[in-house]
Parts: structure tokens; C-alpha cells; sequence
């Protein structure tokens, strides 16, 4: 016998017959997604291929051309990175030492004086012109470069001009008209370190004057004529001659090198020392650079030490220090390259040398124009 569904018994039926088609076609949409993920990665299908190639160009593209290969493992190979933008930048080598800047100097240094020191030597090495060093000293040098011994403290500014130190009545203007310069220099150097919101000097204090200068107070041995009065020896050393000779033997105006030396052993000629430091070993013979009248025998003043000097009767005149002896006495004629003294270091000098001048009507002759090439 049939039995009869009710209706709501098909309903229930169809809706589950429904139910089981979708999850059907869900199950089959997951599956083929899932084969064409797992191809498009094994390189099967064109188009989903994972290389990457360089380009000439400034970015990274992917390109369909190579796959990449399946690793026997089953381990996924990663592809090696590279930029892929191209950075416009400053391109520098690595360096691991650290680079210093060479900046000038702003401080003033002191320096001890050693034996053979000079100061057109000590300026030398420190770059900078010998008068800034006698203008800085002027405390202690009183602008005679022969008065510096072993073991003297200088001071030596870092850029050529005056170390002054500043006075109670003193200003800016008045400093830098003093040292021929401009009020603005003396503010401009950082090493005086003035405030330049109230630009004033304390009294004492150390300034520096870039590019100042001055005259200089010479320390020389008068030289007299023959004929002439003499000097004082009080004033000028035990070495002065009376003078009033007549006659005697006159130079040719050719003069030859006083030493077996023909090199400088300390000051050369310059404006503060108006002279030629001759090496001249001790003992060694100095001789007349040219004939003529002893008007200067001994002892000087000055820091010369033992002196001699000679009148040519032309208007020239020559003068020898530092000597350990004295050959010669005053009036006494003397024939160019007659032995005149020995070698030495007397006076205020730090080593042995002979000191040449040459004089011509009063003033300084620079003895590298009249002297024989070395």
C-alpha cells in the first residue's frame, strides 16, 4: 500500500538535495582554483611565470620569459634581491681614519731659545717674518736680535704683525694707528676673542695686531771715518777708537768673503738685522774682506761681543763680531784678506759665527750684493 508524503516532506527534500548541489560546486571551484595556483607556480601556465631579469632601465619588472626551477626538495627557492630603483646619490669610498682639518693657528706660542738659535731661524721654522718676532718681544729683545741667550721664553704669534700688550690710556683706534693698521683687523681675529657687542680691551691683557708694524730702534757700533773723531768707549765698548788717522790703506770697493765658511749659520739679512751671520767654527781666522784703517778694535756694546771694524776710505766701511780674539789694534792699515781675528761666540750669541756688516756713506749695505757668489 503507498503511502502519501505531504508537501512539507518534498519541501524539506528539494531544499536538501539544494543544499548538497552548492557545497557540490563550492568543492569543485576550490579544486580547480587550487590546480591553477599550483600550475601558474610550476611554470605551466604562460603568463604567471615568477623571474625577475634586470632591465636597462631604473626599475625591477617581472618578466614571463624563465621559470624558476622546482628544487628536488620541494623547498622554495627565493630570488636574489636586487635595487629596484635606481637612486641618484653621492657616491665616496669608505675611509676609517678620521680627517683632521689644518686650520690656522690663533694662539701664540712660546719658544725656548736652544744654542745656534736665531731669530731669523726661529721665525723660519715657524713661518712667520723675523721682525714680527722682535716686535713681539720687544719686552725682552728691545729690538736687539743679538740679545737672545739659551733658555729665553719668546713668544711667537701664529700670523706676522705686533703681540702688544695693552695699555691703560689705550683704544682700538689708537693701537692700530700706532701700528700703522686698521681698528677693524685687531677685532676680526678670533684669537684676541673681543666681544665685538662691547668691543673694550681689559688693561694687560695680550692682543694680537695682524699686519702691524713699526720702526725699529737699531743696535749698531758707530763707524767712524779715519779721520774723524772718535766715540765713546762708556757708551759704546772698551773697543771704540780715538780716530783722527790720516793716511793708511784705502779699498778697492771689491770686497771678498771674511771666512772659510760661505754659508748662513743664523740671521740672514733682513730689516731687524742688517747683517749677515757667517758660520765660523771657533779659532778659525777671519779675515779683511778689504783693505783699509782699524777704526773699531775690542770690546762692544750691543751684544756684539769682540768687535773689529775697518774704514775703506771709499765711503765703505765692514765690521766683524763675535770673535773669541781681537788681531788688530786701532789706526792699524790692513791689506784685504789679512787676518784680522779668530772665530767666535762673545757678546749675545747662542753659537759661533761671525757677524758681517757693510756700511757705505752711513747706511747698510745688504752684503749678498757686493760679496762673490758662494
Amino acid at each position: 500500500m503507498n503511502e502519501k508524503v505531504s508537501p512539507e516532506t518534498d519541501d524539506i527534500s528539494d531544499s536538501r538535495r539544494a543544499w548538497v548541489s552548492w557545497i557540490g560546486w563550492l568543492i569543485a571551484l576550490v579544486s580547480v582554483a587550487g590546480a591553477l595556483i599550483l600550475a601558474g607556480y610550476r611554470g605551466l601556465i604562460p603568463g604567471i611565470a615568477n623571474t625577475t631579469e634586470t632591465l636597462p632601465v631604473d626599475v625591477q619588472t617581472l618578466t614571463t620569459s624563465t621559470p624558476l626551477p622546482i628544487p628536488e626538495t620541494g623547498s622554495v627557492v627565493m630570488p636574489t634581491y636586487q635595487q629596484s630603483i635606481k637612486v641618484d646619490a653621492v657616491h665616496r669610498q669608505g675611509n676609517l681614519q678620521t680627517i683632521i682639518p689644518n686650520r690656522p693657528r690663533q694662539d701664540v706660542e712660546i719658544y725656548t731659545v736652544e744654542q745656534g738659535d736665531s731669530v731669523f731661524g726661529i721665525a723660519s721654522f715657524y713661518n712667520v717674518q723675523p721682525e714680527t718676532v722682535l716686535w713681539s718681544n720687544y719686552d725682552t729683545l728691545k729690538d736687539n736680535p743679538h740679545a737672545i741667550t739659551v733658555g729665553m721664553e719668546l713668544k711667537i704669534p701664529p700670523v706676522d704683525g705686533v703681540y702688544y700688550q695693552w695699555q691703560e690710556e689705550d683704544t682700538l683706534d689708537s693701537v692700530a694707528a700706532e701700528f700703522e693698521t686698521d681698528a677693524a683687523e685687531i677685532l676680526a681675529w678670533g684669537g684676541n676673542r673681543i666681544d665685538l657687542t662691547n668691543p673694550e680691551v681689559q688693561i694687560d691683557s695680550w692682543v694680537m695686531v695682524p699686519g702691524g708694524k713699526r720702526e725699529f730702534q737699531q743696535w749698531i757700533v758707530p763707524i767712524i771715518p779715519r779721520g774723524a773723531a772718535g766715540v765713546s768707549t762708556g757708551m759704546y765698548g772698551a773697543g771704540a777708537c780715538p780716530g783722527g788717522y790720516e793716511g793708511g790703506a784705502f779699498g778697492m770697493g771689491s770686497f771678498i768673503w771674511p771666512t772659510i765658511n760661505r754659508t748662513i749659520s743664523g740671521n740672514d739679512y733682513w730689516s731687524g738685522h742688517l747683517a749677515l751671520d757667517i758660520g765660523s767654527a771657533p779659532g778659525e781666522s777671519i779675515s779683511a774682506s778689504d783693505a783699509g784703517v782699524i777704526v773699531f778694535a775690542g770690546w762692544a756694546t750691543g751684544g756684539y761681543g769682540n768687535a773689529v771694524a775697518i774704514d775703506h776710505g771709499n765711503g765703505y766701511q765692514t765690521l766683524y763680531a763675535h770673535l773669541s780674539q781681537v788681531n788688530v789694534r786701532c789706526g792699524q792699515s790692513v791689506n784685504q784678506g789679512q787676518n784680522i781675528g779668530r772665530g767666535g761666540s762673545t757678546g749675545n750669541s747662542t753659537g759661533p759665527h761671525l757677524l758681517f756688516e757693510i756700511r757705505f756713506q752711513g747706511g747698510f749695505v745688504n752684503p749678498w750684493y757686493v760679496l762673490p757668489a758662494p
